[in-house]
């Protein structure tokens, strides 16, 4: 990812618990590409538990919030697009 890249991502937030495989997927592919984001642990802050269930509409995780867009779950391919990401292959 390019400094003018890096300039325009919107803001990127996680919401997690400390046992998601999927949420320490989703943050090892952001960090091995250089996106910067926020992690929210939902399992310590009930009230970020529920805006993450009231703007997604269940409690499952990761829910990924990219800009004003809503992922549910680990989906790379949205992920890539939504962050103008090419899609790479993600270290193991």
């Amino acid at each position: 990812m390019t400094t003018k890249q890096r300039q325009k991502q919107p803001k990127v937030i996680i919401f997690t618990t400390p046992t998601c495989g999927w949420c320490k997927r989703a943050m090892k592919y952001f960090r091995a590409n250089g996106i910067k984001f926020k992690q929210v642990d939902v399992s310590k802050d009930p009230v970020a538990a529920r805006d993450m269930q009231r703007m997604s509409g269940q409690m499952g995780v990761p829910v990924i919030k990219i800009g004003s867009q809503v992922i549910v779950g680990f989906d790379r391919a949205r992920i890539d697009r939504l962050l103008g990401l090419r899609v790479t292959d993600m270290p193991n």
